[in-house]
């Protein structure tokens, strides 16, 4: 399977469930959604984001399409930079460091391959 339909997958994928199920979605990050009450908004911030670079990614062709791969990867930079300074400064566990950073991490790395294609 080629690196932009298991980007595409993953974003839709995962957005969908920040966005449908924000308490599990955090808890799968490791996060806990009962000491943070606001979770559930800001997962569902989250979800649309990732679903939105997901279709965008899905329907666009040529230099539309190379422009979907540079802001997924933007995004991608953002959340890796954003989980290892919160883990820094404690604000997340080690976990939950590693469960956020990895898949912007892998986002990261399928980006690039797709640029590549």
């Amino acid at each position: 399977m080629s690196a932009d339909r298991v980007l595409i997958g993953i974003r839709a994928s995962v957005g969908a469930g920040a966005w449908i199920a924000p308490r599990l979605a955090g808890r799968l990050f490791g996060l806990d959604a009962v000491a943070n009450p606001q979770l559930p908004y800001v997962a569902r911030l989250f979800g649309v984001r990732d679903v939105t670079l997901a279709a965008g990614l899905a329907l666009s062709t040529g230099q539309s399409r190379r422009l979907w791969f540079q802001l997924g990867i933007a995004c991608d930079v953002a959340d890796t930079v954003a989980g290892l300074a919160a883990g820094r400064q404690g604000e997340i566990s080690r976990l939950s460091t590693v469960l956020v950073t990895a898949p912007a991490l892998l986002g990261i790395g399928l980006g690039i391959a797709g640029l590549q294609a």
